[in-house]
């Protein structure tokens, strides 16, 4: 999942048009409802592999960020979606997510592949 993150992150850096606009296209509400979803789904499994992670506090912290944000995501509509991203490539910082993106994505991978040892 981390490094799924930071794969779209790297797309958006190499190519923000062609990934903005891919993204302009989904907005839909059922398009919302399945990225609700996908958010609650992976909070909740941050939340499950936490403990035994190299991070426990950050992925929790992170995890229960990404809960909360799946059940707001559907109170905000496709209108307002869409008038979000155009503000946030309007602020010129797309490729500063991006990196961000790709930062983040690159700590979940570390912080779950290796589970940490536990001493006895």
């Amino acid at each position: 999942m981390g490094l799924l993150i930071a794969v779209i992150g790297l797309m958006l850096v190499a190519a923000p048009v062609v990934v903005l606009e891919f993204g302009r296209s989904l907005l839909s509400p059922n398009i919302l409802y399945a990225a609700a979803a996908v958010r609650v789904l992976f909070g909740a499994v941050l939340l499950w592999v936490a403990p035994a992670s190299h991070a426990p506090k950050s992925l929790r912290a992170l995890g229960a960020l990404l809960v909360i944000a799946g059940v707001l995501t559907p109170v905000v509509d496709v209108e307002r979606s869409g008038a979000l991203l155009d503000w946030l490539v309007a602020q010129g910082f797309t490729r500063a997510w991006a990196g961000a993106a790709v930062v983040l994505g690159v700590f979940i991978a570390y912080a779950v592949i290796s589970p940490r040892k536990r001493s006895a």
